[in-house]
């Protein structure tokens, strides 16, 4: 069995699953830390393309003493598709507002994307809602089909249009053939450290190909790649902290720097030895930008001094 690096940190912090009726279909979703702690900071996850919440619970668990509240994103991990809506930008950040308004969060709340997570967080909050906070985890800070990974892209976009062209059976088949997973993992993950890599790569084994259907995947891919977030940008009313990668092959950090500039109140935290995985790389990492931004000391911080 692979070993979970943050395994421990993570079975510290007390998690409870819950389904919820959002827009006509069910959304899964999972509370990490005390739900009766008044004091405790609020963050809300939004996990990227084809993965599930699973795939941020590293940060969570860097991050004791805040009450996480992660979905599962409609047609992904145990969440039903849409019901009555395209798995699109709109979609997604209409499910994201109605989400946290079924679920009862209120302000003061931080709002985290990551990945194409970023680009749904941005679109929500540039449509209307209204975190305090706006965090966001190696976003998508330029167009994909401009990125140093372009000729990546143009596969992935020709991948897709392939399984949307075979038989359902087939086309279903080649969207979880695990040898591309694989490939997809190899190319992401940047660490030199064995174990890590092993990890990461039993991760997208496990979840990367846990989504409701052919139809679903191909819009919420078309979506991935036809926006990005410096669409919405200067839109943002909220403060926005960006966190990112100097190894990114989706946005490379010179399109990150550029991307900051374009909001009306953001800063950039820039981690090194990293690329588009911080979120399994570099946890810990993240999740200090994010007590820094919140306003948050690390636990033992007060005793240190």
């Amino acid at each position: 069995m692979t070993r979970n690096p943050y395994a421990a940190d993570l079975a510290r912090i007390p998690v409870r699953a819950h389904r919820t009726q959002v827009l006509g279909t069910e959304t899964a979703w999972w509370e990490y830390g005390d739900p009766v702690d008044s004091a405790a900071p609020v963050l809300v996850l939004v996990h990227g393309f084809r993965g599930d919440h699973h795939g941020l619970e590293p940060v969570v668990a860097s991050l004791p003493g805040f009450r996480v509240v992660s979905p599962d994103l409609p047609g992904f991990g145990g969440s039903a598709p849409l019901a009555d809506r395209a798995h699109d930008i709109d979609g997604y950040a209409a499910w994201l507002a109605a989400f946290i308004a079924a679920t009862g969060i209120s302000a003061p709340y931080t709002l985290l994307g990551h990945s194409f997570g970023s680009i749904i967080a941005s679109a929500a909050v540039a449509a209307g809602l209204r975190p305090d906070r706006l965090v966001l985890v190696n976003p998508i800070g330029a167009p994909a089909l401009e990125g140093p990974r372009g000729l990546m892209t143009r596969l992935a976009i020709f991948y897709y249009w392939a399984s949307a062209k075979l038989p359902a059976r087939a086309g279903f088949a080649l969207l979880k053939n695990r040898a591309i997973v694989r490939v997809m993992s190899i190319t992401m993950a940047k660490t030199r450290e064995k174990a890590l890599r092993r990890f990461i790569h039993d991760q997208h084994d496990r979840y990367f190909s846990v989504f409701a259907d052919r139809d679903t995947l191909l819009e919420a891919f078309r979506a991935s790649v036809s926006h990005d977030v410096s669409e919405y940008a200067a839109g943002i009313p909220v403060p926005a902290l960006l966190v990112a990668a100097d190894r990114d092959d989706i946005t490379p950090i010179e399109a990150e720097r550029a991307l900051v500039r374009r909001f009306p109140d953001a800063r950039l935290a820039e981690i090194e030895g990293v690329g588009h995985l911080i979120h399994y790389e570099k946890p810990v990492e993240a999740a200090e930008c994010i007590r820094g931004f919140v306003g948050v000391e690390s636990p033992g911080a007060e005793a240190a001094r």
